[in-house]
């Protein structure tokens, strides 16, 4: 990498920990620094929410994709757009008028305030693993970029660097420093990508007509994709939206609900079609620019990761400056994401698990405990190939365990405290050992679909049970 474009790379991660370490000595109290005391806009909080969702971890999943099978690739994020737009509707009128009447600062807190204290613990559970998991996708998301841009840096050695400065950051800045930077770090992914990555690379991969001699037809269609694969997107991403600490926390945030159902709006719109177009389409380059032989020192036997096309893409074909910029605009996608996950799951072990976040010194507990998070990630990235697999088994894992209990929570009258719980239990479960297990599944469905199957059934199950003991009596 050229000097030049070391030396912006360099500043722009000065600048992030900069901010980091300015709301350091502005952070008194956990409201400050789980839910940014609760004054933020709307502008804000939705460029800050689809940074979040986005982020590294898509931007580089989705050129994979893009990679892949084209722009059919783009219907991942269209379930945001639907996600998005249905719990601004849905969800959040209550969650924000709840969050200011009780002062809550974590999504398991809003079920414990519909149900009790013990479905709050295991919400708290299964959202710090899941977003634990999501944390490490984000670094080895970075870790991806990073080595395939530095050619001497291995991918252990991005791995280690990328950590480092996504833990050390949000352990010090707390949610208004990811807030205020999220919207900065959007604003640079967005501009870098549109106005450069894009741009760049269409000409210098000759135009349409190359592109279209390149690749087969199918990947300049929007149906190349297998209805299964939409249905499992739509199940696993759908309804992360209702279940997300990370949301919830911005929720939280917001000054009013007015300004976070504006917010959410803002939020899918960037996500579909603005980002999901922009991520497949430079997936599609890179594959155009493997096939004509432009990423040949990057090939392993001739293969290319999908997910190593797109930064490898960016590495050849940028002009030294641009190359700097759009690099700084994906570690910003990168780092939107990662700090909040880890906000998110040391926030469930502070305020759901531990219940620490009234305790004297629960602002500097909740510092430490971002911090093991952060490590714990790091080594779990150590052990993952492949950021997308990892990020949707996340995603599976939290929305089995805790999607019925909140549909519960905003649509019946009388939410079941005892289907409740073992409905997240045996969701959770059910997709994590249908994970683990690697077993192939009926007409290639996810497990999740089979982890919330179990978890209606148990939740009506136990509900009817006890719905009739009531009756009778």
């Amino acid at each position: 990498m050229h000097w030049i474009d070391l030396s912006i790379f360099v500043i722009y991660l000065t600048a992030v920990l900069g901010v980091g370490f300015y709301f350091l000595k502005r952070n008194k109290t956990t409201d400050d620094y789980y839910v940014g005391g609760r004054q933020m806009s709307s502008l804000h909080i939705g460029l800050s929410v689809v940074a979040t969702d986005v982020g590294g971890g898509f931007s580089i999943g989705l050129g994979g994709l893009g990679f892949v099978m084209g722009i059919s690739g783009s219907w991942l994020l269209f379930t945001g757009l639907i996600g998005a737009w249905l719990s601004a509707v849905l969800l959040v009128p209550k969650v924000s008028d709840m969050a200011r009447r009780d002062g809550l600062l974590s999504f398991p807190q809003f079920l414990e305030a519909v149900y009790d204290k013990r479905v709050a613990i295991i919400a708290g559970v299964i959202s710090a693993i899941g977003y634990l998991g999501f944390t490490s996708s984000q670094i080895l998301a970075g870790a991806k970029l990073a080595s395939a841009t530095f050619i001497d840096l291995s991918l252990n050695q991005a791995l280690l660097v990328m950590g480092v400065i996504a833990v050390v950051y949000t352990v010090v800045g707390g949610l208004k420093a990811v807030i205020y930077t999220d919207t900065i770090q959007w604003i640079v992914l967005l501009a870098g990508l549109i106005f450069v990555a894009i741009p760049v690379s269409y000409i210098k991969l000759g135009g349409f007509a190359v592109i279209r001699e390149t690749v087969g037809p199918e990947f300049l269609k929007l149906s190349n994709v297998s209805w299964q694969q939409i249905l499992n997107w739509a199940f696993t991403i759908i309804p992360i939206w209702f279940i997300g600490m990370t949301l919830y926390q911005r929720i939280y945030a917001a000054k009013d609900t007015k300004t976070a159902k504006r917010a959410w709006f803002i939020a899918g719109f960037f996500e579909y079609p603005i980002m999901a177009f922009t991520g497949v389409l430079l997936g599609l380059f890179s594959r155009v620019a493997l096939d004509a032989g432009i990423l040949a020192d990057f090939t392993n036997g001739g293969t290319l990761d999908p997910e190593m096309g797109l930064p490898a893409l960016l590495r050849t074909i940028l002009p030294v400056g641009l190359m700097g910029i759009v690099l700084s605009a994906y570690f910003s996608a990168i780092m939107s994401t990662a700090d909040s996950c880890l906000m998110a799951s040391s926030g469930n072990i502070i305020t759901d698990i531990l219940r620490k976040h009234e305790s004297k010194n629960s602002l500097r507990l909740s510092q430490i405990f971002t911090a093991i998070v952060g490590v714990t990630a790091l080594f779990l990235a150590m052990k993952m190939p492949n950021v997308l697999e990892l990020m949707l088994h996340s995603y599976s894992f939290m929305v089995s365990g805790m999607i019925i209990p909140v549909v519960a929570a905003l649509f019946t009258k009388r939410p079941d405290k005892q289907a409740s719980l073992w409905s997240m239990i045996t969701g959770g479960s059910v997709t994590f050992l249908l994970i683990v297990s690697g077993m192939k599944l009926p007409m290639e469905l996810d497990p999740i679909i089979f982890g919330i199957t179990a978890s209606v059934i148990i939740y009506a199950l136990i509900s009817t049970i006890n719905q009739r003991g009531i009756t009778s009596q």
